[in-house]
């Protein structure tokens, strides 16, 4: 049985051991370790990474009382150098001391259970059995998670029997009966069954930062960062903050005062672009009735939105009988619709003759529109909805 230097020694980076087992699976090679300080997947904690030998470790999964090391090179029985890709490693165990912490806090502030906890290479979340949390609850729990980090809480770990489980204050009780691990934030604070990595003490954490949360099957999933994940979060939020301060001349204390404004004033424009766009409609809506030859007005325009050929064709049909066709060439698409007086189907004829000229669309008997690849496929269709009218 491989002897596991993880639950007592977190912090060893680099140890020398033999190689005991190889075996082959598919193209990878999984091998057992007389001592490994590489922790196998498992607790809502990913797999360790590093090297043995100078050969990459890709993955550690644990099977029974086995733990085997996924290598994609074949190595050999015997001596080997390990070295644990520390990084990776250290930031899960800043994320996995603050998910028990903030699980903690969770239930002394708001009694909201922890059901899951995921510790992903982005963000990090866990499900708590609460239907919401206000805003203002997050800010106490944030807080709360905080001042304990501050004050520097040690984190200890050791080995109960199932007898001994009774006088120990649990926040949930372990599935399993022999070889119970617990992990104890002092103070008070917690006492959790856990099989994995931790920090000495809480302030080795850093901070912890509530980024948001998100409805899961009736209860919360509240996502976070901590450690060099928060600071790296803090840091490209203060550049974001730093560029639009800057873009509109104003003090980053000043920037949502100054949203607003530009906001009201971007409502403001839109607003005199749509009656202009509506005028312009009715404009050229006038021009082509003048020139409208019997049941058919087709128009192709060399730059029109379809928000656009929409508003021409609303204005058209208020005193045109027949059908429209607009087009526009730079968007490559195309507006078929009538008042509902031509017997024209327009969604049938697009479901029928679109393909031939890899046109998607569709639309229903008064109105169709759709897009094409290319100007020329949208032009040849064009030539053959007017013959075909």
């Amino acid at each position: 049985m491989t002897e596991k230097l993880y639950y007592h020694s977190p912090y060893t980076k680099t140890w020398n051991t033999e190689i005991t087992h190889i075996e082959q699976k598919d193209d990878t090679y999984w091998i057992q370790l007389k001592e490994t300080a590489f922790y196998p997947e498992g607790g809502g904690q990913p797999a360790d990474q590093g090297t043995i030998n100078g050969m990459s470790v890709i993955d550690v999964q644990e099977d029974g009382p086995h733990i085997y090391h996924i290598l994609r090179d074949k190595p050999s029985l015997g001596e080997a150098s390990c070295e644990i890709n520390w990084e990776r490693r250290f930031d899960h165990m800043q994320h996995h001391s603050a998910q028990h912490l903030l699980s903690a806090v969770c239930i002394e502030l708001y009694d909201a259970k922890t059901m899951s906890f995921h510790l992903g290479t982005e963000m990090v979340s866990i499900d708590l059995a609460t239907a919401e949390l206000s805003a203002k609850q997050l800010n106490n729990v944030e807080k709360k998670v905080n001042e304990y980090i501050t004050a520097n809480y040690p984190i200890e770990t050791y080995m109960v029997t199932e007898e001994e489980l009774s006088s120990i204050p649990l926040r949930k009780l372990p599935d399993v009966t022999e070889d119970i691990r617990i992990v104890e934030i002092k103070g008070e604070i917690d006492y959790s069954a856990c099989c994995g990595t931790h920090v000495a003490r809480l302030g080795e954490i850093g901070l912890i930062k509530l980024i948001k949360t998100e409805k899961q099957k009736g209860n919360t999933r509240l996502h976070f960062k901590a450690g060099s994940r928060a600071l790296k979060d803090y840091g490209e939020a203060q550049d974001i903050l730093t560029i639009i301060s800057k873009r509109f001349s104003t003090s980053r204390s000043e920037v949502i005062e100054r949203l607003d404004k530009w906001e009201q004033e971007q409502k403001a424009l839109q607003r005199e672009l749509d009656e202009l766009k509506e005028a312009q409609a009715s404009y050229v809506a006038k021009e082509l009735l003048s020139s409208a030859e019997s049941n058919l007005i087709a128009k192709t325009f060399d730059n029109q939105s379809m928000k656009e050929m929409q508003l021409l064709a609303a204005s058209l049909k208020e005193s045109f009988d027949g059908v429209i066709l607009i087009a526009s060439a730079s968007e490559k698409k195309i507006l078929l619709t009538h008042a509902g007086t031509a017997s024209l189907k327009c969604g049938q004829l697009f479901k029928e003759h679109l393909p031939s000229y890899n046109g998607k669309g569709g639309g229903n008997d008064k109105q169709a529109q759709a897009g094409f690849n290319t100007v020329e496929e949208l032009q040849s269709f064009v030539t053959f909805v007017k013959d075909f009218i």
